[in-house]
Formats: C-alpha cells, sequence, structure tokens
C-alpha cells in the first residue's frame, strides 16, 4: 500500500503470528518499521518469523507493561499496530492476575505512553470475538451485547474500551478489528493453547489422532492470515476508520467437525474421535459464532478473500517446509 511508504510504524507483538506477517506487508509497503516483543515463553515470539525482512526492521525487547520502554517505543509513530496480549482462553481462567496485566494493565501503560509524547497517533487495536462471549445471535455484527464468557474477553473488551477512551481524553485515532478465528504460516504449533485450528494441522500433519469435543457442529467462520493482515493495513490508512469497531470474518462459515476433516484432507494423514468436552473448556464454549462483516466491507472496503480450501494448502505447504522452526 502507496500509504505506508516512508511512514514510520509499531507493531506492538511484532514477532508472534498476526504481528509477523503484518510487518512482512509493511516491509514489502516501503514503512520505516519497529517491532516491540517481550518474548515471553511460549506466546509465539519468534525470530524466524522475521525471515528475510529481519535487516528491514528495528527489533526491541520489550514488554507492554514497561512504561519507560512503551514511551520510548510509541514516540513520532505514525501508526501503531497493536497487537501484544495474553491469548488465551484457557490460561485466563488458571492465571487471571497475569491476563489482566497483560491486557488490561498493559494497555493502558500503553496509552498512557500515547497521551505523554505521541498523543494523536493512530492506534490499530486488536480485539477478538471473545469479547462477545455466547453470541445472542448470529450472524454475530457490531451491536450484539458484548458478554464475555471467560477472563481473557473480559480483559480484552475492557482494552478496546480504555482505546475509545483515550481517544476522547486525548485525541488518540483508536481502531478495533475483533479478529475471529485467524489460521496460516507463522503461528506457533507447540500447544494448543493460542489458536487451536493451527495446532490441530499439527497433529494431522503428524498423523495423530484429533479429540473433537461433543458433536463438533459448532459452527465457525476462519479467516486466512493475509486477510487479516489485509484489514490492519486498511484499518490503519482510512481516516473513516477512526472510532470503530469492525469485525472480522470468513467466506463461508463451517462446522468444527467439518473443518477437522478438511484439516486431514490436506494434511493427507490424521484422524479424529468424538469425546467429551472437558470441565475447563465446556465452561467456556461459545457456541456457534458467525461474523456479520458488512461494516468492514462497507468502511473499509475489506473482504475475505482466500478461501479456507486455498488457504489451508498454503498453511500444509508453509509448515511441511519450515516445521524445524516450529514444532
Amino acid at each position: 500500500m502507496a500509504f505506508y511508504a516512508g511512514k514510520k510504524v509499531l507493531i506492538i507483538g511484532g514477532l508472534g503470528f498476526i504481528g509477523s506477517n503484518l510487518a512482512h506487508a509493511l516491509v514489502q509497503a516501503g514503512a520505516t518499521l519497529s517491532i516491540v516483543d517481550a518474548r515471553l515463553e511460549d506466546h509465539g515470539a519468534n525470530d524466524f518469523n522475521l525471515s528475510g525482512i529481519a535487516d528491514q526492521v528495528s527489533v526491541t525487547m520489550a514488554d507492554v507493561r514497561d512504561r519507560a520502554a512503551m514511551t520510548k517505543a510509541v514516540s513520532e509513530q505514525a501508526v501503531i499496530f497493536n497487537i501484544a496480549g495474553q491469548t488465551s482462553h484457557v490460561d485466563s481462567m488458571v492465571e487471571p492476575w497475569l491476563d489482566n496485566d497483560i491486557n488490561t494493565r498493559g494497555q493502558l501503560v500503553l496509552l498512557e505512553a500515547c497521551r505523554a509524547v505521541n498523543s494523536e497517533v493512530k492506534v490499530v487495536y486488536c480485539g477478538t470475538r471473545a469479547q462477545y462471549g455466547a453470541p445472542q445471535y448470529t450472524p454475530v455484527d457490531e451491536h450484539c451485547p458484548m458478554l464475555p464468557i471467560d477472563i481473557y474477553g473480559v480483559d480484552k473488551l475492557a482494552g478496546e474500551l480504555y482505546h475509545f477512551l483515550y481517544q476522547k481524553i486525548c485525541g488518540l485515532r483508536a481502531v478495533s478489528l475483533r479478529v475471529n478465528n485467524t489460521y496460516g504460516p507463522r503461528h506457533q504449533m507447540k500447544h494448543a493453547k493460542y489458536g487451536v485450528q493451527n495446532y490441530l494441522l499439527r497433529l494431522a500433519l503428524e498423523g495423530k489422532e484429533i479429540s473433537v469435543f461433543g458433536d463438533g457442529n459448532q459452527q465457525r467462520d476462519l479467516n486466512y492470515v493475509d486477510d487479516v493482515v489485509q484489514a490492519f493495513l486498511l484499518a490503519g490508512e482510512k481516516e473513516e476508520a477512526v472510532g470503530q469497531a469492525f469485525n472480522l470474518g470468513g467466506q463461508e462459515p463451517l462446522t468444527f467437525v467439518e473443518l477437522v476433516a478438511k484439516l486431514i484432507q490436506y494434511a493427507g494423514s490424521g484422524s479424529y474421535k468424538h469425546v467429551p468436552y472437558p470441565p475447563d473448556r465446556a465452561k467456556i464454549e461459545t457456541g456457534d459464532f458467525v461474523a456479520d462483516i458488512r461494516k468492514a466491507q462497507k468502511i473499509l472496503g475489506w473482504e475475505p478473500k482466500v478461501s479456507l480450501d486455498d488457504g489451508l494448502k498454503k498453511t500444509v505447504e508453509f509448515y511441511r517446509q519450515f516445521k524445524q522452526h516450529y514444532f
């Protein structure tokens, strides 16, 4: 995108899945790119994610909760993509203080840093469908009541609200993208706590059996990571997006068990069986979730372009080639 050529851009959480894919796109667009990442254990930060662009990016190891580091990082930036966070639903219920510290207090640290040295910067916040909890209806539009059913969802909702509050307080130009199930290259593949559909692909590639909780008939829509990156780029560019939250979603919904069958199909190996829900998973299961993306289509001009079949083919090819860096 020509908009980013020569602009100073910061990604907080840029060594992880979405952040690193966004970094590749921004380098290609000619941005002067900085990345801040805390490299928290098991959270997906991976230096290999910057393979091919590492010499074109400035990387700083720092935590979003570090006020001095954030104040230095946000200074003079034109656009900030705020993707840092604790993203495990299950972990948020086991270690709620950590989730709250990163996803709520950490957001305040960042926003106060912006207010101090760059008060009207454009900040694109990585929200989540988890803010809605078990939706009151589907497809889920942006007016659907937000009733989170886990600590993660509550803290992410608070983070979004803080961004819009700082828009009123100091003129911050905030946008929130409520990201749906995202899959694709550069995701961590060591465990299922962050991005279960990616980890299930690993199980299939290794010829292992996948456990499908319950009947597996809950509906989902998925986004290939390149489509999500495009939404972030558009949100960072378009001024009409300021002050708005947008749902992201896929082309066509499918059931979870249908997704598992496709993972096995494209991996060429693996199997699945139905098992009862573990108690901890049952408490945070949202049921059907299909996003209404008409607002993003209208204001951002965004459309998911990569079909699930094409996205899975690309993802399988990536991990077959680079599995030693992720498995």
